[in-house]
């Protein structure tokens, strides 16, 4: 099992939407301070169903919605995806890709999404318990 991909929108410094790539083996993120190299990091953590706010680096969870800049409106809503390669087998679910989502709205509403089919933040831990993902 492996991270094949990770889109956000409207998180942290992600204002529009973006998408990042990744292969077997290894990858790294390089970049300038302050380029975002952390939020994706926290992108996959929050996706994964991390409750904490300081485990993402914000004081409330609304902080990882787009706030706002010279050019840019605040995001009315912060969204991760993350796709996972499932062809091992290793995820307790019949497909050989995983696709995890959660949404945030500025009001306070979220939701969480496997394969795009709504679920709960219980479900989303059941998925990833006993992969060496999530919060054991």
């Amino acid at each position: 099992m492996f991270l094949k991909s990770v889109k956000a929108r409207g998180f942290k410094s992600f204002a529009k939407p973006v998408e990042f790539g990744f292969e077997p083996g290894i990858t790294v993120i390089v970049g300038p301070n302050g380029s975002g190299k952390s939020n994706i990091a926290d992108a996959v953590t929050w996706a994964m169903g991390e409750q904490s706010p300081s485990a993402v680096r914000g004081g409330s969870m609304q902080d990882v919605i787009f706030s706002g800049s010279d050019r840019l409106a605040p995001a009315g809503m912060a969204e991760v995806e993350i796709l996972l390669d499932n062809s091992s087998g290793l995820l307790p679910i019949e497909f050989s890709e995983v696709l995890i989502s959660r949404r945030l709205y500025r009001g306070g509403a979220g939701a969480y999404f496997i394969n795009r089919s709504p679920c709960r933040l219980i479900d989303v831990m059941e998925l990833l318990s006993d992969t060496g993902l999530g919060r054991s």
